[in-house]
């Protein structure tokens, strides 16, 4: 029988009930679907872990994907391959405020969509980043006006979010954190290449995953989530003009294309503070104070249900899972 479990957060509000129940609706048309919400992490390593092969489809956004990975990981389930099993189906409906991992998968934000992409479309391999302390990136881990800009948004996406207008908070710490940086002086290291060498201050690394931050500011618009490798970008744009610059072209983009900006993949990053500490956004979530983080690629840990339609370079994908079952 086919079987899909949908994993809601419990404390959603109306519209995403709404939503949920669209998607839903779709779901029933070609699976048992299992809806269960949950309060934390706890009562999310519960569901999953008592339900062992069923697909499992997260309603929410970075955060809410991140937290799924996570438990996933907790229960020994990641890895492409691990005693003949192959890695775990996971889905998404696009609820949150920024969605930017989805971005990169091409999932439409509709949950009608959405859902029918649950059920049928393919399967693709997705890394995960890990840091020296079990750490897991989905999207993007960040250092510097990146993170500042998180920081400075947490506030204004609260209040802005009860009209609906919360991803608008992103902006607003972007522009407060750009006008007021002063940079960090970083030491940058990937696969064994200084790309920074603590001597000149540092605006932003970006190790992404993904390809967009802050609900589309496109930090590594060439980012390919099933390569095997980190996307690595160093931003050197300390004075006013090219802080404003670096931030114009970063929506677009078109940062890569700065001579003050260097860029590069690696299967590990380094990152150490010469003086001071920095503090890391990863998918969202800040980590500080911090000396030194490492980050390392592990290709291949969950298989992700994205568009039949979707192209991915070099990448063959697995039609029919969106059907998968125990």
């Amino acid at each position: 029988m086919n079987r899909i479990l949908l994993i809601t957060n419990a404390a959603a509000g109306t519209a995403d009930e709404r939503a949920i129940e669209e998607a839903v609706e779709v779901l029933r048309e070609g699976a048992e679907v299992e809806v269960v919400g949950t309060r934390d992490e706890d009562e999310l390593l519960t569901t999953v872990a008592d339900r062992p092969g069923v697909p499992v489809v997260v309603a929410g956004g970075d955060g809410s994907l991140h937290a799924l990975v996570g438990a996933l990981d907790a229960l020994g389930r990641l890895g492409s391959e691990r005693d003949g099993a192959e890695a775990p189906v996971v889905g998404l409906l696009p609820l949150g405020t920024g969605n930017d991992f989805s971005r990169a998968l091409d999932l439409p934000r509709d949950p009608g969509e959405a859902a029918a992409v649950v059920l049928g479309g393919c399967t693709e391999p997705i890394d995960v980043v890990r840091d020296e302390t079990g750490g897991l990136v989905v999207n993007v881990a960040h250092v510097g006006v990146g993170a500042e800009a998180g920081e400075r948004a947490r506030p204004w996406k609260a209040r802005l979010s009860k009209v609906g207008l919360g991803v608008l908070g992103y902006a607003v710490g972007a522009v407060l954190a750009l006008f007021t940086t002063e940079g960090w002086r970083l030491t940058v290291v990937a696969d064994g290449l200084t790309i920074a060498g603590g001597g000149r201050r540092v605006l932003q690394v970006a190790v992404a995953n993904g390809r967009t931050i802050g609900g589309g500011a496109r930090i590594a618009p060439d980012s390919d989530a099933s390569d095997g490798l980190i996307d690595v970008a160093v931003s050197f744009a300390i004075g006013r003009a090219a802080r404003i610059r670096y931030g114009l072209a970063m929506r677009r983009g078109r940062h890569q294309e700065l001579d003050d900006v260097v860029r590069t993949r690696a299967r590990e990053v380094t990152v150490r503070a010469s003086n001071g500490t920095f503090t890391v956004n990863t998918d969202g979530e800040l980590s500080h104070p911090l000396r030194s983080r490492t980050w390392r690629v592990e290709p291949a840990a969950y298989r992700m249900l994205v568009p039949a339609r979707r192209s991915v370079p070099g990448q063959t994908l697995t039609p029919g899972h969106g059907r998968s079952t125990e």
